[in-house]
């Protein structure tokens, strides 16, 4: 089986054209994941035939579970569909079918190769029961929500991107969270019935934030795109930044665009790198 290993600001994943390919696609994810024993990666993400789009996105993280959107790994798809010939090199925006909806993504081509690309990740979501969230019926949207974990305090906002993230907002350095510890306890949460992505954040200016975040399914990871959507909202609901901002993770920066209209798009930038390309057996 031929693969591609792509990354989008160090989010690393193995993509695989699996329109003829046949597999246990779970443990598949958790074997090629594994950094120790195989090619190491944050999971798969396969490329599919659609019914009424250009392709079809189906990822997996590196437990086996199957996640709903990755926007870091749908970057490098439209690189790697193009690549292979399976969408048409001027094709724009491409059309991508996921579980958490249909995707538009503008390829940005800089010296004949896509280098990054541009993509409506749709709506935010802040209703506790479609993120979702075991909340107080009362509260019709969970922004600043005080909570304890391990005798840690933190003030969570919940959205879901497609899926579900809780980020709260630090004035200690976000390395300082022991997030080994902490990120396994949020992701499984009672709180959080489909469990859930916590990002640690501390804001720098009204334009410019640092994040480390924990993914679900995944673990610690250098990079994130629901996540630095995620951080984009929650932080311009919270007053603290302006409508264009940088997420800076361990692995990269990338770009959010929102008005802070529960109805407007969030628009996502970041890059897109291959890293290599190699026969599975």
């Amino acid at each position: 089986m031929n693969f591609t290993k792509m990354h989008g600001a160090a989010s690393d994943y193995i993509f695989i054209d699996a329109r003829n390919v046949q597999k246990d696609w779970n443990r598949l994810a958790v074997e090629i994941s594994d950094r120790n024993k195989d090619v190491g990666a944050d999971g798969i993400i396969l490329a599919l035939e659609s019914a009424q789009h250009d392709l079809k996105m189906r990822m997996f993280n590196a437990d086996g579970s199957e996640g709903d959107i990755c926007g870091n790994g749908i970057r490098c798809l439209v690189a790697f569909a193009i690549k292979t010939g399976f969408v048409e090199k001027d094709k724009t925006p491409i059309f991508i079918e996921t579980i958490s909806g249909i995707k538009s993504i503008v390829p940005i081509i800089t010296e004949n190769i896509i280098s990054s690309a541009r993509i409506n990740m749709g709506k935010p979501i802040f209703e506790p029961e479609n993120i979702p969230v075991k909340a107080n019926a009362n509260l019709k949207k969970i922004i600043d929500y005080p909570s304890t974990v391990v005798d840690k305090e933190f003030d969570i906002t919940c959205v879901s991107m497609g899926n579900s993230h809780a980020v709260p907002f630090k004035s200690t350095p976000v390395y300082s969270v022991d997030l080994v510890e902490i990120g396994p306890l949020v992701e499984n949460h009672v709180f959080f019935p489909n469990k859930v992505n916590f990002e640690i954040v501390n804001v720098i200016g009204k334009s410019y934030v640092k994040a480390r975040v924990w993914e679900r399914g995944s673990g610690i990871t250098m990079a994130c795109g629901t996540s630095a959507c995620a951080i984009a909202c929650a932080s311009i609901k919270s007053g603290f930044l302006n409508q264009q901002i940088e997420v800076e993770f361990p692995g990269g920066i990338l770009q959010i665009e929102w008005s802070g209209n529960d109805d407007d798009d969030v628009i996502l930038t970041g890059p897109a790198v291959e890293v290599f390309e190699d026969e599975w057996k």
